[in-house]
Parts: C-alpha cells; structure tokens; sequence
C-alpha cells in the first residue's frame, strides 16, 4: 500500500528508516525484522541519524507539534510530528525514499 511520509507512525516509521539508511529498494526489503531497532521513538538510535542527516528540529509555536528539516532551497525536506524523534524521522526518510512510498501490507 503506499502512504505519505508524514503519515508513518510506529513500525512503518522503523522500517522506512531501515530501509532509508541502507538504502535498499523498497521492493527488497523483506519484512521488519528487527524490533529492536525502533529509531523514531527511541534517542539512542534516532539521535545519531539526526546527527549524521544534519537535521534541525525545533518547536512549532510552543504547540506539541515539531518540525524537522534538512538542506536548503531546492534541495530541502521537512517532516512534522507530536514528537520530535517523529518529526526527525519522517524528515529522514522523506529526503531518502521521497513523500510517498509503498509500504507492505503486512506492517500495517
């Protein structure tokens, strides 16, 4: 099924940013496997991608809601949030697989 970036919650999200930092084709990855690995909720995982990604997240008007962004002009993504490792993320993979992927039915 194919949804927005900025829609991606919980596993989808982990398993676009598995997907994203080894950059495999989308219609490779075989399933989530690694629960383990669950970057847009946990800081230890989610902080160094912000890092290398260079992204900047702040605070959008003191609202629970957080914006992500990276590069700048033309070259530019962004990703919002209630979070900011959401926002974060969703910036990441948007600037790696683009603002609509397809997802496998079996993540949902």
């Amino acid at each position: 099924m194919k949804i927005k970036t900025s829609a991606a919650t919980g596993v989808v999200l982990d398993w676009l940013v598995q997907a994203a930092q080894h950059d495999y084709p989308l219609d490779e990855v075989w399933g989530y496997r690694n629960h383990a690995f669950n970057p847009s909720t946990n800081w230890a995982q989610g902080g160094p991608i912000i890092e290398r990604g260079m992204l900047t997240v702040k605070m959008v008007n003191r609202a629970p809601t957080w914006i992500a962004y990276s590069g700048w002009g033309y070259g530019s993504f962004e990703g919002t949030g209630p979070t900011p490792l959401i926002a974060a993320m969703r910036c990441y993979v948007a600037s790696k697989l683009g603002d609509e992927v397809e997802v496998p039915e079996e993540l949902k």
